[in-house]
């Protein structure tokens, strides 16, 4: 079985699962048990633009920002280095 990532240079398939889940349009990433994820994909809509990395700097370098209600730690140092 193989699996579809996302990393800086765009998709890939890979023999292991991403360990992080992120949303495209969004441009954030974060745990895949994410509470706000999914009540998202609950929703509808969200799994379309649905995405996974394999690790977090593979989604830092693909320019994705961490999730405020997962990660809320990794969320305030990501604002507090924006310009």
């Amino acid at each position: 079985m193989s699996y579809l990532l996302t990393g800086p240079a765009g998709t890939y398939r890979s023999e292991a699962p991403g360990t992080l889940g992120g949303h495209r349009r969004g441009r954030r990433y974060g745990r895949l048990d994410c509470p706000a994820a999914l009540r998202a994909l609950r929703g509808g809509g969200y799994a379309a633009d649905r995405v996974f990395f394999a690790d977090e700097a593979t989604a830092v370098a693909a320019g994705y920002r961490p999730c405020a209600a997962c990660l809320p730690e990794r969320y305030r140092s990501w604002r507090l280095t924006r310009p």
